[in-house]
Formats: structure tokens, C-alpha cells, sequence
């Protein structure tokens, strides 16, 4: 009796290979909406036009200066900063008292984008359903 000389096979087996992608991908399914964070903006479906608000309510507007500095300019004089905490307080007070006052936030252009999320994660724990952008059109700036 002659031995046979065995082969290698030269096939690949890739059954584990797709095993091991779909746990991944029911790890990745059930963990992806768990990472999702934001900040619920009512965004526009139009082209913007200004606010129409009634004479006798007065927007809350808190602005962010290049520095980085908040300023509440409603009821303290403008140049006055304020940290975060204060902001959150005295916007909360407000909207106990007048639900509904409108919240803008005024940001110089040059300011990070995680500042402007923090104010708006506070105006939005302080109890403000939505905050309101406030731009300049590109006509007033004259470009």
C-alpha cells in the first residue's frame, strides 16, 4: 500500500471571521445611541427673518465675549461678567418668574464652540425650552 500524499488545503475559513463582525456590529448597534450627546435646537426649515416678540417683553440675552467672559444683558450693566453658575442662576430665577421670555444667546465669532455649548447646556438646565441664535446678516456687516 502506497501513502497518498495529503494536500494543504489552500481555502481560507471565514466563518469566524463573520462571527466575530457580528457581535461587533450588535456591540456597536446597542452602544451608538448611548454615545449620542447634544443640545436640542429648534433650527429653522426657512430662511431666517428677525423675532417679532411684543413691545413689553424683553428677550434674556446672554452674550459671550471674545475673552470668553458670559454677560447678561438684562437687568446688569453690560460690561459686568459673569461665570457659568451665576448665568444658570439668574436665567432660572427669570423663567420661574416669566416662563416665557424669550433666551438669545450672542456669541462674538471668534469664541470656541465647546463655550457656547456649555451656556447653552446651562440655559438649557436652568429650564429654557429653546435658546435663539442671535446673527448679524451679511448686509449689515457689509460683505
Amino acid at each position: 500500500m502506497a501513502k497518498e500524499k495529503r494536500r494543504p488545503i489552500a481555502e481560507m475559513n471565514v466563518v469566524p471571521y463573520i462571527d466575530v463582525m457580528l457581535v461587533l456590529m450588535v456591540i456597536f448597534m446597542v452602544t451608538a445611541p448611548v454615545l449620542t450627546q447634544g443640545v436640542k435646537v429648534d433650527l429653522p426649515q426657512v430662511a431666517s427673518e428677525p423675532l417679532k416678540t411684543p413691545k413689553k417683553e424683553e428677550p434674556l440675552i446672554v452674550s459671550i465675549t471674545k475673552a470668553g467672559h458670559y454677560v447678561i444683558e438684562r437687568g446688569r450693566s453690560e460690561d459686568a461678567a459673569a461665570n457659568l453658575e451665576y448665568v444658570q442662576r439668574f436665567v432660572g430665577k427669570i423663567l420661574k418668574l416669566q416662563p416665557q421670555t424669550d433666551v438669545l444667546v450672542r456669541g462674538d465669532k471668534d469664541v470656541p464652540y465647546g463655550k457656547v455649548i456649555d451656556l447653552m447646556t446651562a440655559l438649557q438646565a436652568a429650564g429654557a425650552v429653546s435658546v435663539g441664535l442671535v446673527t448679524e446678516s451679511p448686509k449689515a456687516t457689509g460683505k
